[in-house]
This record gives structure tokens, C-alpha cells and sequence, in this order.
């Protein structure tokens, strides 16, 4: 998929994602794309996902929430990979506010 030129200083054009998905051995992995679908099968296919992911087959999308562009989702993943485990899930199933606002 082609995107226009962006000049410095312009908005992303592209939505962009922070993902979760539940590894095969229970863990959780966390990253941000602007196509959730393609790169959860990227992890479970291809030479593309991550190392951490590959030796964890097979994933599971567990959750994603939707950015106005790369920085914001960059800043949402720092924050969320702050969090510990249990504050991940609670954040995951709605019973804590996400830590970007």
C-alpha cells in the first residue's frame, strides 16, 4: 500500500495500533502496527515476528486500541509496558483505565 509524502511536522495519515496478544505459553507481548490482522500473522507464520514470539507459538490477539499516529501509539505502548502483569490484564478487561488517559 502506497501512502502520500509527509513533510516534517505533518500528521501520521495512518491509524495506528497498540497490540497485546497472549502467547502460546501464557506470557503477553506488546507492540504497536497499523494493521493488527497482518502482524499477529506475521507471529505466527512468518520470519517477520518477533524472537520473543517465535519461540512462543501460537499467539493470540488478547487485545488492541486504536491512535491518532505512531507517537501516540509509541507513548501508549511505553506506558502500558510499565505496567505489571496484573495491572496489563485489569487494563486488558476494562477494569482499570488505560495508562495513557
Amino acid at each position: 500500500m502506497s501512502h502520500p509524502p509527509q513533510t516534517e511536522g505533518q500528521a501520521d495519515p495512518i491509524g495506528w495500533f497498540l497490540y497485546v496478544v497472549r502467547c502460546g505459553d501464557g506470557s503477553l507481548y506488546t507492540g504497536i502496527t497499523t494493521d493488527v490482522a497482518r502482524r499477529v500473522e506475521e507471529h505466527n507464520a512468518g520470519p517477520k515476528g518477533a524472537r520473543y514470539t517465535r519461540a512462543r507459538r501460537p499467539v493470540k490477539l488478547a487485545k488492541s486500541w486504536d491512535f491518532d499516529g505512531r507517537s501516540a501509539a509509541s507513548k501508549a505502548e511505553y506506558a502500558f509496558k510499565a505496567l505489571t502483569r496484573s495491572e496489563k490484564i485489569a487494563v486488558m478487561g476494562g477494569r482499570a483505565p488505560p495508562p495513557w488517559g
